[in-house]
Formats: C-alpha cells, structure tokens, sequence
C-alpha cells in the first residue's frame, strides 16, 4: 500500500515543523507508521561531512552510501536533485501509512492528490495560500483564518492537537479504503 502524502506548507519559522510533530506524535501513538520529507533549500547544504569516510566514498564515486550505526541506518544517494521528481521522493517512504511533506511548495501546490495543512501568520498569507495551494485541508498557525469566510477549518495546534490529528487520520483511512 502506498502511503498518503500530506504537505505542510508556511513561511521560515511559521510553525510547520512543530506542527508535523503534533501530527507524528498523534499519529504513532495511533499506531500509524509515519515519515518525514524534509525540503532544505540552502544551496551546496549536504548532511555528508567533508573528510569522514561517508564522503570519501562519495567522492570514491560511490552514488549509494550507507552508514549504519547502533540506533540508526542512513543512505545518503549522490542525484541530480533537479532531476529527482516527487515521486521518488515519495517511494522513500513506501512502508509509511503516512508521509508528510515539510516545504516542497513548488512540487505540491496545486497537485490535487496531496492534501496540505498551511501555517499562516497574517491575513495576506491566508489569502496568498487560498490562491496557490488546492485542495488545503486545514490553516494553523498564529493568525486565524476564521474570517475569511472559507470552508476550510483552522485549528490552533498548541491548544488542540487532538483535532488536526483526527482530521489527518480521516484521510489516510480514506485514502487506505
């Protein structure tokens, strides 16, 4: 089965990742598998380190690495990320119930098939995202969207996790019918 892929959209410090926290801690309590894809613009970032044996097989030529560890397994893969297409990124998570996409705004914003939460702080944002993201399942975030006369829910995450996590879980039950 592959997993719903839910994206979590919203500026620099808006709040996606605490609440993709909420939505992870919710759900796996629930006993949802649940992964995470994370967008880091930062040109040149790598999570490699210059001079470890990681990157020295990289620049070996090696495109696949793998680092295993006492607690953790990490493959790191040498791509053209320009040329690394959602669904792959998606694949990543294949034995998830849920993956959850943090930023990716160009890749997600009017692909009907992922459902996005948005982290809005002003009324501009609110109605920049109305006209850039289909379908938005639900605004959070320090400005309520109650006043937009939408019929899209806000939620504030801090004081009912609860909620946003029942609204996730609806739609990957729906999507795993």
């Amino acid at each position: 089965m592959k997993p719903t892929a839910v994206a979590v959209v919203g500026g620099k410090k808006s709040g996606k990742t605490i609440t993709i926290e909420v939505l992870t801690r919710g759900l796996t309590k629930r006993g949802y598998r649940v992964a995470v894809a994370k967008h880091i613009p930062e040109p040149k970032f790598t999570i490699d380190t210059e001079g470890k044996d990681t990157w020295r097989f990289a620049q070996a030529g090696a495109r696949t690495i793998i680092g295993v560890s006492s607690d953790e397994v990490v493959t790191i893969e040498k791509v053209r990320v320009k040329n690394y297409s959602l669904g792959s990124i998606l694949k990543k998570g294949k034995d998830s119930d849920v993956i959850f996409l943090e930023g990716f705004r160009k890749q997600i914003s009017r692909k009907l098939d992922i459902p996005k939460i948005v982290i809005v702080r002003s009324a501009d944002e609110a109605s920049e995202a109305l006209r850039s993201f289909v379908p938005i399942l639900v605004f959070t975030g320090s400005y309520s969207t109650e006043s937009l006369n939408s019929n899209i829910p806000y939620l504030d995450v801090a004081r009912d996790p609860e909620k946003i996590v029942d609204i996730v879980e609806k739609v990957v039950i729906e999507n795993s019918s």
